[in-house]
């Protein structure tokens, strides 16, 4: 075991890809260049997400050659979130960075991000200032996004489906990720307490192969942000807001049973008022058992639980 895989690095850089067989290469390079005079150690951490084309043996190459770099493999291709998630959990390093390995992000900002972190911050996002992409089937999207976003957390993230951004470990291992929920990461964090930072990042046209992305994730995306934008709300104090519906409930049906005709036989009333009952309970208890993984996830972590400016 050599002095590299004893000794906790710095930077621990994580890159899903996916069918990238002619850009691993250059952004091996990339980063390498980026990182080498900054003065952080550093690992660089490639999950392969069930490339079918020569992207593996590639990366196999790079890392018989480099060893700062980890391939991780999946068998079948799992999705950007979960290839992140693998990087992630795989990697050792004091400070995450994740982008994407298309060239499209360009390493050279690692370093500025990284110094930015040390300023106090958990997380640094990315802000593609001028985004190369179409502005169908990206652009737009991404600004109606960002939008509802920032409505739900008060967070003015300008971007967050930049993959290019910077964590500190203790916190982005804390941040569950799924479906696609890589692109929400900021918002995710924002009930742990994390403070958050934006700067400018350089952005690229893609040199090879095709864009992953398209109007079919359009539809996907506004769901996963349906249900992230569901979260955070409840994630405020979600106790005091699943009472306030079970007596919103409560009230509806002392208003139903008092327009029930007073024909009507009794099992009736009795029967909406148990089911309210029943309601109401069980949206009491959803609002104690909500409440607790946000309050233990500050509570684990005294960095997370009082900020000062």
């Amino acid at each position: 075991m050599n002095a590299f895989e004893t000794a906790q690095p710095d930077i621990s850089v994580c890159v899903p890809i996916y069918n990238e067989e002619e850009s691993v290469g250059p952004l091996h390079e990339a980063i390498v260049a980026a990182l080498e005079p900054s003065g952080y150690s550093f690992e660089i951490v490639l999950v392969d997400d069930g490339s079918k084309d020569d992207t593996i043996p590639r990366l196999r190459a790079i890392a018989a050659a480099d060893p700062r770099v980890m391939v991780v493999r999946f068998r079948r291709n799992a999705g950007q979130t979960s290839a992140m998630q693998a990087g992630i959990d795989h990697a050792r390093g004091r400070f995450l960075v994740t982008m994407d390995g298309d060239l499209q992000n360009d390493p050279a900002d690692i370093p500025m991000m990284v110094d930015k972190l040390g300023e106090d911050y958990d997380l640094v996002v990315g802000w593609r200032i001028k985004r190369q992409d179409k502005f169908l089937s990206r652009k737009l999207p991404s600004k109606l996004a960002n939008y509802l976003i920032g409505k739900a957390t008060g967070l003015p993230i300008r971007d967050n489906g930049c993959s290019l951004k910077v964590y500190r470990a203790e916190v982005i291992r804390r941040v569950p990720l799924y479906s696609d929920m890589h692109r929400f990461i900021p918002a995710m964090s924002i009930p742990m307490g994390a403070r958050v930072a934006e700067v400018g990042v350089r952005h690229h046209a893609r040199q090879f192969g095709e864009s992953k992305y398209g109007l079919s994730r359009v539809l996907k995306v506004l769901l996963d942000l349906m249900v992230i934008t569901t979260l955070l709300v409840f994630a405020r104090r979600p106790l005091a807001r699943f009472s306030g519906i079970a007596f919103l409930a409560a009230l509806a049906a002392v208003v139903a049973i008092a327009a029930i005709p007073a024909s009507t036989p009794a099992v009736v009333p009795m029967t909406v008022a148990a089911l309210t009952a029943s309601l109401a309970v069980f949206l009491l208890l959803l609002g104690l058992v909500t409440s607790v993984p946000f309050q233990f996830q500050s509570d684990r972590n005294p960095r997370l639980t009082s900020r000062q400016n």
